[in-house]
């Protein structure tokens, strides 16, 4: 009887003990999912990143032209190998990171039905990438996928590009292979619109650098010219002359 109550005194023990510890899985799992701004109990899916500019959400594609961008690979929907390239392209490309299941992302899939909607500023071709079929349903994703729509599932793709949330979009420049802007929107117009902007802000850019370059031709410096590089002495220090 002793030894009966030791093993049941045991057993409730250790049942306590996995009980909290799944509590303490649940509420770092709760947190992580609030962190990332994932919405719960039918809450809106992520609201807009405070993107780069002025720091208001929604209002710039936050800049990113030091991080590198992958090529594409993995399946489609109808479960054949696909490969997408990005790298070195002679054109931009618009990354949809999508899934099946957020209520966010169902209007961008529904935007995506219309060809005309899916034609972006400055030769963008706009690529969709889901999770690999480990984790979303192939079914699920061919019936979302409207036709000539590009669709890669590809989980490892989630992970080069460290994709926090979905909806998620990266605007990769393929000449420079780097990703230009990345961040998150409610809807594909607000998106296209933060597209436009930083294609925009781009064309400044570049137009300032040649007019740059222009001046400095009229002035008789060329590359590399000495006038161009400041003299430094023996400490470091810019010599003023």
């Amino acid at each position: 009887m002793t030894a009966l109550v030791v093993a049941l005194t045991f057993a409730v023990a250790l049942l306590g003990l996995l009980v909290a510890g799944l509590l303490r899985s649940h509420a770092e799992i709760l947190r992580r999912l609030h962190e990332l701004g994932a919405g719960l109990d039918g809450e809106a899916g992520p609201a807009p990143v405070a993107l780069a500019g002025n720091g208001r959400a929604g209002t710039r594609l936050a800049a990113r032209s030091d991080r590198p961008a992958f090529d594409l690979a993995g399946v489609s929907p109808d479960d054949e190998a696909v490969a997408v390239g990005v790298v070195g392209t002679s054109h931009p490309t618009l990354l949809a990171f999508l899934t099946s299941g957020c209520a966010t992302c169902e209007g961008f899939w529904d935007a995506f039905g219309d060809p005309a909607r899916r034609v972006l500023p400055g030769d963008t071709r706009l690529v969709v990438v889901t999770k690999g079929p480990e984790q979303e349903s192939e079914a699920r994703v061919r019936e979302l996928a409207a036709p000539g729509l590009p669709v890669v599932m590809s989980s490892e793709a989630w992970d080069q590009y460290d994709v926090p949330v979905a909806p998620y979009f990266v605007h990769v420049d393929g000449p420079a292979a780097a990703v230009r802007g990345e961040g998150a929107a409610q809807t594909w117009d607000q998106l296209v619109g933060l597209l436009e902007r930083a294609l925009a802000d781009q064309a400044g850019a570049d137009d300032g650098e040649a007019r740059a370059d222009r001046a400095l031709l009229a002035a008789g410096i060329l590359p590399g010219d000495p006038r161009l590089y400041p003299a430094r002495d023996v400490e470091g220090r810019v010599e003023h002359r």
